[in-house]
């Protein structure tokens, strides 16, 4: 039996979708923790492509439970357009179960935000414009409505009664914007709670009678590492805390149930929105990785910015977030390159550094510097052995892992559930596993 949390080692878009959905079929539970519908998994089996923004990848295995935790914020409109998108394609929803205390997005949140967004001109975000940080902002600021809000009429005007005035008066006067009408808003919402009313429960109690009955539990955070509140490239970062230590909290069990965290990183980087990104390249093998790796969001369709693999990033993210191994994702994006650079340390104002900085000027200064490795010139998307890649592949991920000291469990070679070489099963296998230099598997003990 094994808890294991699963986190973005980048950015976010590292692939984080295929590997819940690889390790759901070991799961009894998948929760997903944090963020909104400004997340989105691709996950293909087979012949058909899912795209799942709130509900967790493991809702393609039917007797999987599936639980969208409380430090998630739900539009349920989206929601139930996911719902019926899967019941249109014969997968079945009813294991779906939502945290009762899970934040609603409203409709002022969305007209916020972009207006927000707008507003800040050259000093922009980069945000998807769906309402995730005005959503946040408020349960921060203790005015927020939750699910178990919905499931009372009374209750539910009594907040938007304060609420919708309050909101307007911004919207009017700020922005110039048309204000909401109550009746419409709550209307609207309670018809959705009569959707949802059947998968609303004390999602915390769920999961920890899970955690009692020794059933497996697969954590899926959204985002990435360098996307955290507190710890990622702020400002350019999410309103939540994708973090393997966000976990607990979006989800409401305690530290001591982890058993480990696996994290999952590109086999090279791309960054979405604005912000510092030292490795990127806009030309040349930036386009090429944008291509081959179909580099578009699953939520706003925004090309993504592409660059070579930051070791700097990673290290910090292993730091951060405790990871135990690794999953290497789209490493066959790099199969035509001849030359491929790993950037092992940052320039800052003439001086060497293995460490990432925490402010976003001084990250805006560092200069990458790169060692060159030579590539393999020749397609890896059939191998599923380790055996079956280029030595010079081996050497890649070998280099990958020693910097960022921490070994690689699962190496992943394209979309399909099947083009993927499983190195060490991070649930049932050893806590360790290294991928040593022949490019072997060498197990050593559990630390």
């Amino acid at each position: 039996m094994a808890n294991v949390v699963v986190i973005g080692a980048q950015w976010g878009d590292e692939g984080k979708g295929k590997i819940t959905d690889l390790l759901s079929r070991s799961a009894d539970v998948v929760v997903r923790y944090q963020g909104g519908v400004n997340a989105g998994h691709t996950v293909v089996v087979q012949d058909k492509t899912f795209k799942l923004h709130l509900i967790p990848s493991g809702i393609l295995y039917p007797n999987t439970e599936c639980i969208i935790g409380s430090g998630t914020v739900i539009d349920p409109q989206v929601l139930i357009e996911e719902l019926d998108r899967l019941k249109e394609l014969n997968i079945p929803t009813h294991n779906l179960k939502i945290a009762q205390t899970a934040h609603v997005t409203m409709p002022y949140h969305r007209t916020i935000d972009q207006a927000s967004e707008e507003r800040r001109g050259t000093h922009k975000i980069g945000t998807t414009k769906r309402g995730i940080g005005p959503t946040y902002a408020d349960k921060s600021e203790r005015i927020g409505i939750r699910m178990l809000d919905l499931m009372d009429r009374d209750g539910l005007y009594d907040l938007l009664e304060w609420t919708i005035p309050y909101k307007n008066d911004l919207l009017e006067r700020l922005y110039g914007l048309p204000p909401l009408q109550i009746d419409e808003v709550l209307d609207r919402y309670l018809q959705y709670a009569e959707r949802l009313r059947p998968h609303i429960v004390d999602a915390s109690l769920r999961i920890n009678d899970a955690v009692r009955a020794r059933r497996n539990i697969l954590f899926e955070g959204a985002q990435g590492t360098l996307l955290d509140l507190d710890h990622g490239t702020y400002p350019y970062v999410t309103s939540s805390n994708p973090v393997a230590g966000g976990a607990c909290v979006g989800a409401g069990v305690g530290p001591t149930i982890i058993d480990r965290v696996i994290g999952v990183a590109k086999a090279y980087t791309t960054r979405v929105g604005e912000g510092p990104f030292p490795t990127e390249m806009t030309e040349g093998v930036g386009e090429i990785l944008g291509q081959r790796g179909a580099e578009f969001g699953t939520t706003t369709g925004r090309a993504r910015r592409c660059g070579w693999f930051d070791a700097v990033i990673g290290r910090y993210a292993v730091r951060i977030n405790g990871m135990d191994c690794l999953a290497i994702t789209k490493l066959d994006v790099l199969d035509t390159l001849e030359k491929i650079k790993v950037c092992v340390a940052y320039e800052i104002d003439g001086v060497r550094s293995t460490d990432f900085p925490s402010s976003a000027r001084q990250f805006a200064r560092c200069k990458p510097i790169y060692e060159t490795l030579p590539g393999w010139k020749t397609s890896t998307e059939e191998c599923r052995q380790l055996e079956d890649l280029p030595q010079e592949a081996l050497d890649y991920l070998k280099f990958l892992a020693e910097l960022m000291e921490v070994p690689i469990a699962i190496v992943s070679l394209g979309a399909g559930r099947d083009q993927t070489i499983i190195v060490e099963d991070p649930i049932h296998g050893p806590k360790r596993a290294l991928l040593h230099a022949n490019g072997s598997p060498v197990e050593t003990s559990a630390s």
